[in-house]
């Protein structure tokens, strides 16, 4: 039985390895796989981490302290080491194709200065300012409760020096194809959360953020171990202001703009459903979870993946590649989409009374909370296209473009909502985000298109 159940892993083995190895294609494919496999093994310690709170902390007032607490750096984190990550990817490839490991390591090295600059200020900047913005996101908190958000606020603060560092080690390890590591090492954070907070602190919700920090750098050491073990220097040191170091801060603005206006549809949106009947918000949050779970750890696998083969051929001057690999997957994507669009649209209401209803979640939320649910469906093969689209004009160093288009959907977005909330009330917003997915993606399905013909063109002529 033994040998037999070898031999069958083996022989599975081996068509994986045929199947998965070769073509870029191919390659792009198995990134792929293996980054959603293991991101979702991550995101599992995670959900457990959630429920251990819920249960230990419930809806109290130390909960909703540190919630906003960590607001703020979350979304420093988000918008600002999410985005260098991404604009550094392109340049540090196109760096090492054309002048070796040397100048993509002084790159990184320049990169590394940069970026604990950069989050070092923004880090004293939260603090700084904090006695400012909390009584004005907490306006419903009274002093003793503002004081512990500020105590929490202190404690997370580093994790945005550290998940920053972080984000741009684990961009190059990607860039050199190494993608299972990066992908699995944010277990590290939910895992350390839960271990300080049953056995070190003791439930108290100091836990939370001590158990934030140490995971964070745990992830960072992790990672760091990994680049030396590539011979990669993690050594901050700056060899002045050159031309790729500028190159990467042209791409690393436009980033961070799109990052801020794509957040600005989901406040948007949010508070639109807040003018409406009692419950709106809630629903409306209920209806995208499934939605945007599956499309962030997809969305994530996919960027993460195509972004250095994208930039390793364009450098390349792999033109017939790029467009190759371009329409293979979006024609893979949107054909894989439509089995996953029909299940949650025609089997909305059974998945939604699964995963919410029970206790206070009643038959009449579900019917509300299924028609969200289907409509925010419609927006998946859009969403994971734009995905392919924005992290090639990434890697033609063409970033402004998706800054545009997260203002195009924005603005979209705000008269899709209005017209269709008048007509369906709160599934109307879940509608209007899906028909501006659309919009975005054949607006930046046009301009790589255009930029593609024209870098063929111009290096056919030379």
């Amino acid at each position: 039985m033994g040998l037999t159940a070898t031999k069958l892993r083996n022989r599975l083995f081996g068509i994986w390895e045929r199947f998965t190895t070769g073509s870029t294609n191919r390659q792009v494919f198995r990134a792929a796989t293996t980054i959603v496999f293991l991101t979702s093994v991550a995101k599992l310690a995670a959900v457990a981490k959630e429920l251990l709170v819920a249960r230990r902390f419930g809806t109290g007032a130390t909960i909703e302290a540190f919630l906003v607490a960590v607001l703020i750096p979350m979304m420093a984190i988000n918008i600002i080491s999410n985005s260098l990550s991404i604009a550094l990817i392109p340049t540090y490839i196109t760096v090492r194709e054309r002048d070796g490991k040397e100048a993509a390591q002084r790159l990184l090295s320049g990169i590394t200065v940069w970026g604990l600059l950069l989050l070092g200020g923004v880090t004293l900047l939260i603090i700084a300012s904090s006695r400012f913005y909390l009584p004005w996101i907490a306006s419903g908190f009274n002093q003793r409760k503002l004081d512990l958000t500020f105590q929490l606020l202190l404690i997370i603060s580093p994790l945005i020096v550290l998940s920053g560092i972080a984000n741009i080690w684990g961009a190059v390890l990607n860039a050199g194809e190494r993608f299972a590591l990066v992908a699995l090492a944010p277990i590290i954070t939910p895992s350390v959360t839960v271990i300080v907070l049953l056995f070190v602190v003791r439930y108290s919700i100091t836990a939370l953020p001590i158990g934030m920090v140490l995971g964070a750098g745990l992830e960072m050491i992790l990672l760091g171990v990994a680049l030396r073990m590539r011979g990669i220097s993690l050594r901050p040191r700056w060899h002045g202001l050159n031309s790729d170091l500028r190159l990467v801060a042209r791409q690393f603005g436009p980033r961070v703009g799109a990052s801020i206006l794509r957040s600005g549809s989901v406040v948007v949106d949010r508070s639109l459903a807040a003018t409406l009947s009692a419950g709106s918000v809630a629903a409306l949050n209920y209806g995208d979870r499934v939605v945007i779970t599956l499309l962030t750890i997809i969305g994530a696998a996919l960027g993460s993946a195509i972004t250095p083969y994208y930039s390793k051929m364009i450098a390349n001057r792999d033109w017939r590649g790029v467009q190759h690999t371009l329409k293979r997957y979006l024609l893979l994507l949107f054909l894989a989409s439509i089995p996953l669009v029909m299940l949650l649209f025609f089997l909305t209401v059974p998945i939604v009374q699964t995963v919410f209803q029970r206790g206070s979640f009643r038959a009449k939320d579900t019917q509300l909370v299924s028609q969200i649910q289907a409509l925010y469906a419609l927006q998946i093969p859009f969403y994971l296209g734009n995905v392919l689209v924005s992290r090639l004009l990434s890697s033609f160093l063409a970033s402004q473009i998706t800054m545009w288009a997260a203002a195009i959907n924005l603005a979209l977005n705000i008269v899709l909502d209005v017209l269709f909330i008048k007509m369906m009330g709160v599934p109307g917003i879940a509608l209007a985000t899906s028909c501006a997915s659309l919009f975005t993606f054949c607006f930046l399905s046009y301009h790589s298109v255009k930029i593609l013909k024209q870098r063929a063109g111009a290096w056919r002529a030379d």
